[in-house]
Formats: C-alpha cells, structure tokens, sequence
C-alpha cells in the first residue's frame, strides 16, 4: 500500500484471485490501525499543501497523469481484468475511459468558481457587494467498489484532487490492484507529498475507521445500501456522496421496437456479468407485446459468449466470486419455485453464472425486489403504462430506469413520474457519460458524481461580504 510517502508492508497480506481461474494475481498488504493513522496525519498536511497550488499547477498535474494513463492502457487492462474476471473487451473499454474522464476532472477543477450575491438588495445594504467563493474540503476519503476499479476510483479521486484536495483511497478488497497501479501513475505525474495515498485491507476494519475520522471531511463511496448507511451512521458531522444499490427497471410500451429493446436488454443486462449498478434488473413489458419479446430477447441471450475473461471473444465470465454465484443461482431458483419461468440459463460453474431469463416473474418476489448484482433478467407482463409506471416506482432504489417507447407523451411521462436519478428513453438504463450527473434517489444514495458536479461535492461554498468604510 501507499501511506505516508511510502510503500509499505507490515507483514500481514491478502491475496488476490482470479475468481474465473482461482489463481493468485497478486498480494497486497492489510493496513493495521496504526497505518490508517499515519494516512491521516499525512493527509492532513498534504490538504494544505494541496490548497497552496494554483488552478493551472492542479491542471498540470492531472494532464500529465492522463498522459501516462494513456500510456499504461494495456497495462491498466490487463490488471483490471486479472482481478475482476472481466472479460478483456471489457476492460480495455473502461481502460481507454480514463484519460478522458482525468482531463475532464482538471478541465472543471481549473474552472471551479463562485459567484456575486446581490446583498444591497437587502435593507440597509446598498454600500456592501457579496461574492461567494469555492476552497476544496481538505481531506478526503475515497471508498470504492470492486466491479469498475478503474472508472469507479477514477470518478472519485480526479474530481478531488482538481478541486485542491488530499485524497485517502480504500478500494474493494477484492481489487485493489487497479486502484495501486493508478496511484503509481499519480505519483509519476508529481503530484504534492501524500496528496493521494491508497490504503488496502479489510472495509470493516479500515473503511470504518477513515470515514470516522474528525480529520475527514469528505467521503465518497460507492457500494451496498447496507454498508452506505453504516458509513452515514459513523461518519458524524462530513460531506457525504453516496452511490448505492439499484434494482433497475425497463419498461417496453407496445409501440415499441421489440429488435431494438431485446437487444438493448440482452446488452444491458449482462455486461461485466450483471455487476452493474445501472444493469438491467427487471423489464416491465406490456401484455400485448409480452411473447413477442421473450421471442426476440432469449436468443440474444442464448448467444452471449461464456468463458475465460482473457479470451478475446468471451463476453460473460464469472462473478466476483463463488459466494456471489451461488448466492444469485439460489434467487433464480427461489423465483422458479415461486412460479417463474426460466427460460434460458439458470445454471452455475464455480464462479460463473449462465445468462439469464426469467419470465413471469412476481413483482413481489426478491429476483425483482432486491438488487440482484449478476447475470440474470427479470420480465414481468403488466397492463399499460399506469401499472409500468407504478411498478417501476414500487422500490426502494431510484438509480436508473429506461423506457422504449415511440409516444413523446409516455416517454414524457415516464420521465417525469419515475423516481430514479438517471431516465434513459429507448435505451436502458445501463447508459453513461462520464461528464453527466449520476446519482440515485431514495435507498440508491446521495449527491452526484461526473467531474463537474463531483467538484462540486467535493469542495466547500463560502461567502464573502465587502462592508463601505463610513
């Protein structure tokens, strides 16, 4: 790990496998308390360091970190499939991401700015002017995930050091080979002593004591709801992003394409194996068009290629690991005795799971109502766009929802009506940009990430009053 200005081991290690192979792919040292204290204290010092630099010496930086980014792309892929079990398409494209998305960060970092207050429209005020002023936060802490440990640290760790900040990352466990290979480039780059730092063990331990840290000021985190609310129950008085569970709906209204929706699902619901946020979890289709497209999606689905992540035309392989497959094998099976059909797929090897169609499924049971996270499809007849709408709705998560549709009124409505933080019309919802706001509502967490709203989250809003000398 990288703590303090250095590298270091304290001779407790974690491996990392590959949960395809089961091989080692690498070691990592597990922090004890007293390295998470030596982040902290370099951290804060590091923040002031941080806050001394200019806009342009910030903009440097990170442009000379997305040149060596840009550089190491293959590296970078090969690490992330390695550790993932993505299949390497896969992870060349969130590879080739990130220079963008560090350009992108420095680009609104350098152009973070506030505003005028029109105080003298105040009594009593017409000799005072008012302006508001952004400073970056200071210390913060980055907790990231292990399905995208490359776009998901990147979303985090480049919008904060562009706004000035010092950035203590804790990626997944599972994967944090990505997250060390990106700190190395960060270091390359020349960025101030122990502006980033990248500290590895276990998320109870070390995440727990980070985000309850006085020092911290800022955490962001991407995760599970259930691990979000014990962060926001430790975390005290901090700045809080939060991008959490999803269950997310697609809903197929009878005017739609039924080509371009099976094979949107048939995309959407089973990239990097299901283990997306945004991944298609439930498809809401209208009775009139139900068969028709249950005969257009399941061959799609029939033909996505299993295999080993390192072959070049494999796209599904296996979960993260054996727990998470044998945990999504037993919600396919739990819906199938409650009545549901699967219709493909269904079955398990090791750490991968078949892809897969479950039709006739009860909005009631935990295949449509919990956030799934692997490669399986719900689809569930309803009766117009009223139950669709209201089905959608009837969730705990708000994070990403789609409609097919070629009636401007319904999609109109459905945007409106649906409470999710992201509205994809004819796609689903497994749609980014890296440069749009993207957030969920309800139990799928708090603020918003893309670089320019990230910056925004992650610095501090102060006004300034200039007061007439009599």
């Amino acid at each position: 790990m990288y703590v303090a200005g250095e590298w270091r081991t304290n001779g407790a290690a974690d491996q990392v496998r590959n949960s395809y192979s089961g091989e080692v792919v690498g070691e990592v040292a597990r922090a004890s308390a007293a390295d998470v204290e030596a982040a902290l204290a370099a951290a804060v010092d590091a923040a002031a360091s941080m806050r001394r630099l200019s806009a342009h010496e910030r903009q440097t930086l990170l442009e000379r970190a997305a040149e060596l980014t840009t550089a190491a792309a293959d590296e970078l892929a090969q690490t992330i499939s390695s550790e993932v079990a993505k299949p390497i398409t896969e992870a060349r494209s969130e590879a080739a991401r990130i220079p963008d998305l560090i350009r992108l960060s420095a680009a609104e970092g350098a152009r973070m700015h506030g505003e005028t207050v029109p105080v003298d429209a105040a009594p009593n005020a017409g000799d005072k002017m008012g302006f508001t002023l952004r400073q970056p936060c200071g210390v913060v802490v980055a907790v990231t995930p292990f399905n995208y440990p490359a776009l998901l640290v990147a979303h985090k760790v480049y919008p904060a050091l562009a706004a000035g900040n010092a950035v203590i990352l804790k990626p997944a466990s599972s994967t944090p080979l990505t997250a060390l290979l990106l700190t190395r480039l960060l270091l390359e780059a020349g960025l101030p002593e122990n502006a980033i730092q990248c500290i590895t063990g276990a998320g109870g331990d070390v995440g727990t004591a980070l985000c309850a840290d006085e020092r911290v000021r800022k955490i962001s985190f991407t995760g599970s709801t259930a691990v979000g609310r014990r962060i926001a129950a430790v975390a005290g008085v901090k700045k809080l992003s939060l991008e959490l569970g999803a269950n997310c709906p697609v809903v197929v209204l009878p005017d739609a394409d039924l080509e371009q929706t099976a094979a949107a699902a048939a995309l959407g619901g089973y990239v990097n194996a299901g283990q997306v946020c945004i991944s298609v979890q439930r498809v809401l289709v209208d009775r009139s068009v139900y068969g028709d497209f249950l005969d257009a999606l399941v061959p799609r689905v029939d033909a996505i290629r299993v295999g080993d992540p390192a072959d070049e035309t494999t796209q599904l392989s296996a979960l993260i690991s054996e727990s998470e497959a044998e945990r999504v094998e037993a919600t396919v099976r739990h819906a199938a005795e409650a009545g549901a059909r699967v219709l493909t797929g269904g079955g398990r090897a090791g750490a991968v799971v078949e892809p897969t169609v479950v039709a006739d499924v009860d909005p009631r049971l935990p295949l449509s109502r919990d956030e799934l996270f692997g490669p399986a499809v719900a689809v569930t007849p309803v009766d117009g766009i009223e139950e669709a709408i209201a089905l959608a709705n009837d969730s705990a998560y708000g994070l990403g929802a789609g409609v097919f549709t070629s009636n401007v009124t319904n999609a109109l409505r459905f945007a409106r009506d649906v409470d999710c933080g992201s509205i994809q019309i004819n796609w689903t919802p497994l749609w980014r940009a890296d440069l749009m706001p993207y957030g969920g509502l309800k139990g799928s967490g708090v603020g918003k990430e893309g670089p320019r709203y990230a910056v925004e989250e992650m610095t501090e809003l102060k006004v300034v009053v200039f007061h007439g000398i009599r």
